[in-house]
């Protein structure tokens, strides 16, 4: 489901319509409640703020370099903190626009972060760095990877689900 409300599937090289017909089928359903959250989404968003578009790109600037200086601290914090847990394998952060991750890990190290964190709580912040740097140890989602983030923030359950409730605000 994209962001504006269509429907995008991809298929591998030797997939065929019919496939991808009865997989849409098959998630009806997950299709229209997806559907459903991303209406109640844009029914809760803001009204317009009266920004100009240059007024919103000098503030997006000044939350870029806000978050440039301020997330590699909290990797640092949390990667030296929790040495003995994470590995020392951050080899880049980068701060970027993504319109659906807060976050992202490569198995290269590069941890990339969404600049729209500068705008949520500390603790939300610190919760999607800590689950970088976990993925730095698992790279999945695994058991093995929740009980990481579990160490270091015990209550991350309700950071995530925070998130997952007020992220789009």
């Amino acid at each position: 489901m994209n962001g504006d409300g269509t429907l995008t599937v991809r298929l591998p090289l030797h997939g065929t319509e019919t496939e991808a017909v009865k997989f849409i089928q098959d998630k009806q359903y997950w299709i229209g409640s997806k559907l459903s959250e991303l209406q109640k989404r844009k029914q809760q968003q803001p009204a317009c703020s009266g920004l100009t578009p240059e007024q919103a790109l000098a503030l997006e600037k000044r939350y870029r370099a806000a978050a440039k200086a301020y997330i590699p601290q909290r990797v640092a914090y949390y990667a030296e903190t929790y040495c003995h847990i994470l590995p020392p394998a951050v080899s880049s952060i980068a701060i970027r626009s993504q319109k659906t991750r807060w976050g992202s890990c490569s198995s290269r190290g590069t941890l990339c972060f969404n600049w729209r964190l500068m705008l949520a709580p500390p603790a939300i912040l610190d919760y999607v760095v800590v689950h970088e740097l976990c993925h730095l140890r698992h790279m999945n989602h695994s058991k093995d990877f929740w009980a990481c983030v579990e160490t270091i923030l015990p209550d991350y359950k309700e950071l995530r689900k925070w998130l997952n409730e007020h992220g789009h605000e």
